[in-house]
């Protein structure tokens, strides 16, 4: 009798335990496919912001480059006229 109060109280609490982890070992792989699109797309993140960052120097360049316009066409105007 003695045996199968022990075997009680340890074989149930594994048993609930058990019932416990199957739904969390279920969506382990879930999981994992998650994960892997999150890194996916933080690796998309980081080279969009790259290309920001290069678009972003383009246009101060053609900025810089229209001022420049905009003056020499400022100072062949002025000689004309």
């Amino acid at each position: 009798m003695l045996i199968w109060i022990v075997l009680a109280v340890v074989l149930l609490p594994l048993v609930v335990f058990a019932l416990a982890v199957r739904p969390v070992l279920a969506r382990l792989p879930r999981l994992r496919r998650a994960a892997v699109a999150l890194q996916r797309r933080a690796a998309e993140a980081e080279a969009l912001q790259e290309t920001a960052v290069t678009l972003q120097q383009r246009a101060e360049d053609v900025q810089r480059r229209l001022d420049t316009t905009s003056r020499r066409l400022a100072v062949i105007k002025a000689k004309r006229g």
